[in-house]
């Protein structure tokens, strides 16, 4: 069997080791031979998450990235999670036109071929694939449906079955069993798997793990015996810990099971090995295997939300009081009925678990997005129908509650291209600067970004020769540099040193 390779590296690894940090010229070094790595899909952060990402804390301009991956991987096709119209997810939120205008721009500058999409965290089925799914085939990319892993008493097989076929009637280009958790196990997906692939019938299907618990690649071991050929894996340093399995461990195995890859396995390592040296250069994890962790089946948060956790908490002088934040964050799901610990789910109610743990009562303080929780925001598949009643009705009884219900009624009127651009630009704005201050809520993080000025290059030490004349272009005091092996010697001297 061919297997055939998702990268991950630029988009999940990073959100999974570095709390997203993962710098553009980062990415700029080393794209170009991505591209030509072999990969089938390379991942890109290009959704509206990120570029809050990207410019709120990178202070770098998420516009000038697309543009210079666009032009340095033109043959892989760039993907991203992308399964709302909806540019700002953890507050007021946009106008749907806006959300069709952020992919179409996305698509025309060649930076995004594929939209991955989850289907059954907060009933996207019903409520977004209508007007997600045309608006993604209209601007000509391919759809990638996720089926999302979790364990529960709600999440059966037959829950999964019927999850399958609804995404299937959409007839999106792939499915895939994303498995954000790093939950499955060789046995589970020995019988999970299937139900998947015969229920998506002749759509593709393909498989997403995190290495939470250490299981991942014999999972990925087990899908190719199943005959599901594509697999979602990182180049080191952004794979292993809690990201996806390592590419090079993963394609050396399936080479030795006797399968067929079309990856350049010594590109793959140099890459590898430039990227480590970036990491090492700025300060940055290195992913590591993890050994086979229990508490991952009890509290399930993700690799990319445990990440940045950690690094949140570290922020406010709570690092030390972790184990007691995920603890919580365990009691918070069963109350409110067992949402998937996934992006939005996982991140409010570990952000609510840390709320109760600081001020040492449980919903002393509240976050909108639990309210609206209660309100039914996230449809049936969150579980909000079966979540503590006396919970309930303590959050909709919170002044705030009548205010976000006032806020979604606004924000489901539809409202033109033109009006949008008046209300978010205005004269003499692009649609891209539009599109930012619609992200950001205004213009003032846009400005600090700006004034920060242009992204850091990295050379990387792929290119030695480079990083010392750089380096000795910034000491005007040193006016020559000798290397010497033997008999051989190499002088570089400043500009003017005779």
């Amino acid at each position: 069997m061919d297997v055939k390779f998702v990268d991950t590296t630029f988009r999940d690894g990073s959100q999974s080791l570095w709390a997203s940090g993962m710098r553009s010229g980062m990415m700029e070094a080393v794209a170009a031979d991505m591209d030509r790595a072999g990969f089938d899909v390379i991942e890109v952060p290009a959704n509206a998450i990120y570029f809050k990402k990207i410019i709120r804390d990178l202070k770098e301009d998420p516009w000038a990235l697309m543009a210079s991956l666009a032009e340095k991987m033109p043959n892989a096709k760039k993907a991203c999670m992308g399964g709302t119209l909806n540019l700002n997810l953890f507050g007021t939120p946009t106008p749907p036109v806006l959300g069709k205008l952020f992919f179409k721009i996305l698509a025309e500058m060649g930076a995004l071929q594929r939209v991955q999409i989850m289907s059954n965290t907060h009933d996207q089925i019903k409520r977004d694939f209508p007007d997600l799914i045309p608006a993604i085939k209209d601007v000509g990319m391919d759809t990638a449906a996720a089926i999302c892993y979790s364990i529960s008493p709600r999440h059966t097989d037959e829950h999964f079955a019927q999850k399958t076929r609804e995404v299937a009637a959409w007839e999106p280009d792939v499915i895939y069993l994303k498995d954000q958790g790093g939950l499955m196990t060789p046995d589970r997906i020995r019988t999970l798997l299937p139900i998947i692939a015969e229920n998506a019938g002749a759509i593709p299907v393909e498989v997403h793990s995190h290495c939470t618990t250490g299981l991942a690649p014999l999972v990925y071991m087990e899908a190719l015996a199943l005959g599901v050929p594509t697999l979602h894996t990182g180049i080191p340093p952004l794979a292993e810990g809690s990201a996806q399995p390592s590419v090079l461990s993963t394609a050396r195995n399936a080479r030795m099971m006797g399968h067929s890859h079309n990856l350049d396995e010594e590109l793959l390592s140099d890459i590898a090995r430039r990227l480590c040296a970036i990491a090492a250069q700025d300060g940055m994890p290195i992913g590591a295997p993890m050994q086979y962790d229990q508490a991952q089946y009890i509290h399930q948060i993700p690799g990319g939300v445990i990440s940045n956790l950690r690094f949140q908490l570290a922020g406010i002088g709570m690092d030390h009081r972790l184990d007691e934040v995920i603890t919580e964050s365990v009691a918070i799901r069963a109350d409110l009925g067992y949402p998937m610990m996934i992006t939005p789910h996982s991140q409010y109610m570990c952000t609510q678990a840390a709320l109760n743990v600081s001020t040492g009562e449980r919903y002393k303080l509240v976050l909108d997005e639990l309210i609206r929780f209660a309100q039914g925001a996230y449809g049936e598949d969150a579980g909000y129908l079966e979540m503590d009643e006396e919970l309930r009705d303590k959050l909709l009884a919170n002044p705030r509650a009548k205010e976000l219900a006032a806020m979604k009624t606004v924000a489901a009127q539809e409202m033109s291209l033109k009006d949008a651009r008046a209300k978010f630009g205005g004269a003499g704005v692009s649609d891209e600067d539009m599109l930012l201050r619609a992200i950001m809520q205004g213009d003032q993080e846009i400005e600090a970004m700006r004034v920060a000025g242009p992204a850091r290059q990295y050379l990387g030490s792929d290119q030695p020769l480079k990083t010392l004349m750089a380096e000795l272009e910034k000491h005007k005091s040193v006016r020559f540099i000798q290397v010497s092996r033997g008999s051989d010697a190499l002088t570089l001297r400043s500009a003017g040193q005779a």
